[in-house]
């Protein structure tokens, strides 16, 4: 089997900061608090943008299942935080900034913004997940879930139309996810940016470990500079003690079966991880495009329904998609509010510049 390494990235980061306010902080979290407070009462709660720190958020109606009172986000962060928690912060660092900018600068942006407020570190911050992604080019997957040796107990597998998408092994701590990541995107996260950055469109699946915090700190990960410093040391672990890819034989000790070329080749990726740079550009216009494509798609599909209902109505036997069009404009024009309209579209607008589609 041929295989390409096509990226190697973190996908997911979540950290805890510890973080408290110094005098003149422009943090006012009784302001917050009747913002927050003012949106949950509305019969229909959305999300509110505010700018904090000279960077725009949307401010959440509800607090973190967690017991955070506050979460903001936007498409690089999604922050829960209060006044008197323990630690004080909570940031999910998402995907798409990640992957273009690298967990270190990510980590030194968010930093940068709380000193800007006027909040100072009580003490280090502390990883408690960390998603580490490779990527490779797979036109042909010559294995099965029996070809993986592991310490895992559990492990699980997806299929769709009689086809494995998804080889999952462990949970809590250690889950690794072997998957199809074309697939993925098209059903489910729509982060087509990916294609951008890969160079291809279809075959690429990913290597996928989700790691959490009792693992990293094992292995002396708790910040972001050990992640830097020390993410060879778990990956190495992860790729030839904890979990194999290897060729199936006749041998009953299936771990000395020899290792799979795909696995071969992501032991030496590992190897040489401190080399690789992680700084990628991704065409935001792109992004917007192909979200557009896809409401087209799905507008399209509705379009059918109404010529469909029209001549169910009618008796008509069929009626072209000008006519569907012309009488979808007639519908809309009875539904239309124009000051409404206004303040619903900025109100998207917000929503799509913040992330949140």
């Amino acid at each position: 089997m041929i295989s390409d390494m096509l990226l190697f990235g973190h996908d997911t980061i979540e950290c805890a900061y510890y973080l408290r306010k110094v005098y003149g902080s422009s943090l006012d979290f009784e302001q917050l608090a009747i913002e927050k407070e003012t949106l949950r009462q509305l019969k229909q709660p959305e999300p509110k943008v505010i700018n904090l720190g000279s960077i725009d958020f949307l401010l959440q109606p509800y607090g973190s299942s967690s017991g955070f009172p506050f979460v903001i986000s936007n498409q690089d962060f999604t922050i829960s935080f209060g006044e008197f928690n323990n630690p004080s912060f909570f940031v999910k660092f998402r995907s798409l900034a990640l992957w273009r900018e690298g967990a270190m600068a990510m980590h030194q942006r968010f930093m940068q913004w709380a000193e800007g407020l006027g909040l100072m570190p009580l003490k280090p911050e502390g990883l408690s997940r960390v998603d580490f992604s490779f990527d490779y080019h797979l036109p042909v997957i010559d294995f099965d879930e029996d070809n993986f040796v592991t310490l895992s107990t559990k492990d699980t597998q997806y299929r769709k139309d009689g086809r494995v998408q998804t080889f999952k092994f462990g949970e809590s701590d250690i889950v690794l996810r072997i998957y199809d990541k074309v697939a993925e995107i098209e059903e489910q996260s729509g982060k087509s940016w990916f294609f951008e950055l890969w160079g291809v469109a279809e075959n690429v699946w990913r290597i996928e470990w989700q790691i959490r915090k009792d693992t990293l700190k094992r292995f002396g990960i708790r910040t972001f500079a050990d992640l830097r410093d020390g993410q060879g040391d778990v990956l190495r672990y992860l790729a030839e003690e904890h979990t194999t890819l290897r060729n199936k034989n006749d041998d009953s000790n299936r771990s000395r079966w020899s290792l799979h070329l795909l696995w071969l080749d992501l032991q030496e990726q590992i190897k040489i991880l401190e080399c690789q740079g992680v700084y990628r550009e991704i065409d935001q216009q792109a992004i917007l495009n192909e979200r557009l494509m896809r409401i087209t798609i799905s507008m399209y599909g509705y379009l059918k329904r109404i010529a469909a209902v029209h001549c169910l109505q009618t008796g008509q036997p069929m009626i072209s998609d000008a006519e569907a069009l012309q009488r979808l404009e007639n519908l809309i024009s009875r539904v239309h509010e124009p000051m409404a309209w206004q303040a619903d579209v900025t109100k998207r607008i917000d929503s799509i510049r913040l992330g949140q589609w």
